[in-house]
C-alpha cells in the first residue's frame, strides 16, 4: 500500500519557484530542490515527475500569484496613466529592494529556456499574453476618457507599455539609479 503524501504540495511548489527563481533552471541542483523544499529526491520525482516539471509547475505557481498581484494593480481604480505607472512603479521597487538580483521569474524563464523548450514557451507566452491584454484594457479605458489617443492601436500602445515595463525589470537587475528608472517610466507615459 502507498504510504500517503505527509507535505504541503502548493507550500512545496512556491518553495521551488523561489529556487529556480533565485538561480535560474540550470543553477538549480535537485539538492537544492531539496534543500528549499525539505523533500527528498524519490519524493519529489515521484510527485512532480522531475525537474522540469516541477519548473514547469513553479512557473504556473507565479503566473497564479505575481503575474496575478500585477493583474489585480492594473483593475485598481484610477486613471489609466495612473494605474500604468503604479503597475511599472511597483516593479521598480521591488527590484531595487531586492537584494538577490533575481528580477522577474517570467523574463528570466524567457531568457534562459523559452527558445530551446517549447513547454515553457507556452507557459511564458501565457503569462506575457496576459499582461498584454490587462495592459491593453488599461489603455482602451483611457482612450475612452480621453487621457490616451483614441487614434492609436490600443494593442500597439499596450505592447510599448509592456516593453517598456519588461525593459525596466532586465534594466533593475543592474540599474540601481531609481531616478533614471522612474524617468524612463514617466517618459513612456508621457508619450502615450
Amino acid at each position: 500500500m502507498a504510504r500517503p503524501r505527509q507535505f504541503d504540495e502548493d507550500r512545496v511548489i512556491t518553495a521551488a519557484m523561489e529556487t529556480f527563481w533565485r538561480h535560474g533552471y540550470e543553477g538549480t541542483s535537485t539538492r537544492d530542490l531539496c534543500d528549499s523544499t525539505g523533500l527528498g529526491p524519490s519524493s519529489l520525482y515521484n510527485t512532480f515527475g522531475g525537474k522540469r516539471e516541477l519548473y514547469l509547475r513553479a512557473l504556473d505557481r507565479y503566473y497564479e500569484t505575481v503575474t496575478g498581484a500585477q493583474i489585480e494593480r492594473l483593475q485598481e481604480s484610477g486613471t489609466a496613466k495612473d494605474r500604468l505607472r503604479a503597475m511599472m512603479l511597483h516593479s521598480v521597487e521591488s527590484d531595487l529592494a531586492a537584494d538577490d538580483g533575481r528580477g522577474c521569474f517570467a523574463i528570466n524563464a524567457a531568457i534562459e529556456l523559452a527558445g530551446l523548450d517549447a513547454d515553457v514557451k507556452r507557459v511564458v507566452r501565457r503569462n506575457f499574453t496576459r499582461v498584454e491584454d490587462e495592459v491593453r484594457a488599461v489603455v482602451e479605458e483611457g482612450q475612452r476618457a480621453g487621457e490616451i489617443p483614441a487614434d492609436r492601436d490600443a494593442r500597439a500602445v499596450a505592447r510599448l507599455v509592456q516593453s517598456t515595463y519588461y525593459g525596466l525589470r532586465v534594466l533593475g537587475r543592474v540599474q540601481d539609479d531609481r531616478d533614471v528608472l522612474v524617468a524612463t517610466v514617466d517618459d513612456t507615459l508621457e508619450r502615450l
